[in-house]
């Protein structure tokens, strides 16, 4: 491992590509690291993820129902990344369902209006999320959170560098495809700093999660030749509604 391959700049990188929160100025020279930095996308996520756990862990507390602290944490969240996530998730669904050719798919998936297969995904992503965390509220507390968050942005840096880009602009074609070494630190950081949080429900978790990355990645694949920005948003709330339904069966 050479001396630059992890940098603490690479933590604001991560924030910066991933969330909405006010950040220092970084220096334009620091965005040459875009792809290097990805090893940090599950600190990301926690920092995310934590106030979410915090305002549901004080819902709960005051005597709040376990789908009120849910609402709480989801909006918590929703605001701390801008949607852009859920951005990526109706967007994708549009593209892919929409269109009938590649050029047309990529078209709409570019086009800031939003159509029936984007509002459909919306409501069913946002329902299955708010359904299974209320009742793994319920019955596990607040910590799986942290590790949901942070497992599920694990996941994008591995999708980066799986498929080329299907575009020549946009955010992942300017990040660029990282290497082995970046997603791999993604990977066991996310999976080391959720044990302690989920236990060995982590392996069970972690491996939902690459099943359904593996199916949006080959879907992808197949319907526009390669990854977006879209397809990494959509990849996060993917793998998250499958580790959260995982986590359920697991614990139940």
């Amino acid at each position: 491992m050479q001396k630059n391959d992890i940098q603490a700049r690479d933590f604001l990188l991560a924030l910066v590509l991933l969330t909405r929160l006010p950040l220092p100025h970084l220096p334009p020279q620091a965005f040459q690291r875009q792809a290097k930095s990805v090893w940090a996308f599950p600190l990301a996520g926690l920092a995310v993820a934590l106030p979410a756990a915090l305002c549901a862990a004080l819902a709960l507390t005051v005597g709040l129902p376990a789908a009120i602290a849910a609402g709480l944490a989801l909006t918590a969240q929703v605001l701390l990344t801008g949607a852009m996530h859920e951005d990526g998730l109706a967007d994708t669904a549009d593209g892919l369902w929409g269109g009938f050719t590649r050029a047309r798919r990529l078209e709409i998936m570019k086009d800031s209006r939003i159509g029936a297969y984007g509002v459909i995904a919306l409501i069913l992503g946002l329902g299955l999320r708010w359904s299974a965390l209320s009742a793994l509220l319920a019955t596990a507390g607040v910590w799986p959170l942290l590790a949901l968050a942070m497992l599920s942005r694990a996941v994008m840096p591995v999708l980066m560098a799986a498929l080329p880009n299907a575009r020549t602009t946009g955010l992942s074609q300017g990040v660029g495809r990282p290497r082995a070494l970046p997603c791999l630190l993604a990977s066991g950081l996310a999976i080391l700093l959720s044990l302690p949080l989920i236990g060995s429900a982590v392996f069970g978790t972690a491996l939902a999660m690459a099943a359904a990355t593996l199916g949006l990645g080959a879907l992808a694949k197949a319907k526009i030749g390669g990854q977006t920005g879209d397809i990494l948003g959509a990849s996060q709330q993917v793998a998250e509604i499958s580790g959260l339904l995982a986590l359920l069966i697991i614990c139940g």
